[in-house]
């Protein structure tokens, strides 16, 4: 998937960053297709869940806090790309941004593993309502603003079926297309 999503809006960049750990498998393929070196810019505490499925958005910043700490030694006057398997509600994206920024990256590019998500999964995944999709409510280039990312790109549906060697009938797509198999 990583090495798909270096070929989608291409970006110079001093490091290739992932948000841990969702985001690591693609962002050491995106280091290796780019060129651009692969660094951990940002720690994890393994001890604090899935952000995204708090009830509150006090609760969800102040997870994300708990959670994810910056590098600064790795990221302070970079240029940064950062690498994550999926965006739901922003808020989770935007606080990283702002972490990034505020440790002293000069620009930060999010790139995105996974097609935007439109649709909630009915299939095990504990997504909220379309209407708390960020991707089922604004644009890109709207995101992009919302999460305070320099530039913003996700993998397309095609490349993302490319990157798992199938055809759109034995992967469901659901949850990127609202196009539900039952």
């Amino acid at each position: 998937m990583g090495k798909e999503l270096a070929h989608i809006k291409p970006i110079e960049a001093d490091i290739v960053i992932p948000v841990p750990d969702g985001g690591v498998p693609a962002a050491i393929g995106y280091a290796q297709e780019s060129g651009i070196p692969y660094e951990m810019g940002i720690m994890r505490n393994h001890y604090i869940g899935r952000t995204f499925i708090e009830p509150t958005q006090e609760m969800r910043d102040l997870k994300v806090k708990m959670k994810l700490s910056p590098m600064t030694d790795v990221i302070k006057g970079k240029i940064v790309i950062v690498v994550d398997d999926s965006i739901v509600r922003g808020t989770t994206s935007r606080r990283i941004i702002r972490m990034l920024k505020e440790a002293g990256a000069s620009e930060v590019h999010m790139r995105v593993s996974s097609p935007p998500t439109t649709d909630p999964c009915f299939y095990g995944v504990d997504t909220p309502d379309k209407e708390n999709l960020i991707a089922a409510n604004m644009s890109i280039d709207e995101i992009c603003k919302y999460i305070e990312a320099d530039s913003l790109a996700y993998l397309d549906e095609a490349a993302l079926l490319r990157s798992v060697n199938t055809k759109e009938d034995n992967y469901c797509t659901a949850c990127f297309t609202g196009k539900y198999i039952v």
